[in-house]
């Protein structure tokens, strides 16, 4: 009996997915054909607890979405962000931002971009060296991907995956 019912099951749901309407979407949308996605990866918002005595650079992967090659570059932009944060870091003092070499990217207001050339899909990454602070007490700061939208085309962000929390103990 059980086996009957179990049949009669399938054959329904079956049914069910074999009568759904079937549509031709098209292929792109005009105005979001210059919109375009960077973020965390993986993809999630899990924050990150190191050392302060880590003398490895901290490594954020992020993965910038297109599915097009484009004549301009698309530029992804990321801030240190401290407000509304117990016992923030300091850039300079806590960590800096650096590139890959380990050397400091100047920036006058914590904002930093990412290049993307022709707007092709990609991966980068963002650096960070601690300084390894002597003062007593944990730092915290969180690394975020902003919108970027300009007249050309827009960066945009998931919220599963726009902000990264540090945390130095």
């Amino acid at each position: 009996m059980r086996s009957i019912v179990f049949i009669i099951i399938i054959f329904f749901a079956a049914f069910v997915f074999a009568s759904c309407e079937k549509r031709d979407y098209p292929a792109g949308i005009p105005e979001l054909e210059h919109h375009y996605y960077a973020i965390f990866v993986p993809n999630n918002n899990t924050g990150v607890t190191v050392a302060r005595s880590q003398a490895a650079l901290l490594k954020f992967p992020v993965q910038f979405y297109s599915t097009f090659t484009r004549e301009y570059d698309a530029v992804a932009k990321y801030a240190v962000v401290t407000g509304g944060i117990t016992g923030p870091a300091q850039r300079g003092v806590d960590f800096n931002i650096v590139d890959k070499n380990g050397a400091v990217i100047p920036s006058a207001d914590t904002t930093y971009s990412m290049i993307f050339p022709k707007a092709v899909q990609a991966m980068d990454t963002i650096y960070i060296k601690l300084l390894n602070n002597p003062a007593p007490g944990v730092r915290k700061f969180e690394v975020q991907i902003l919108d970027n939208i300009t007249s050309q085309f827009d960066v945009d962000i998931f919220s599963t995956a726009y902000r990264r929390p540090v945390t130095i103990n």
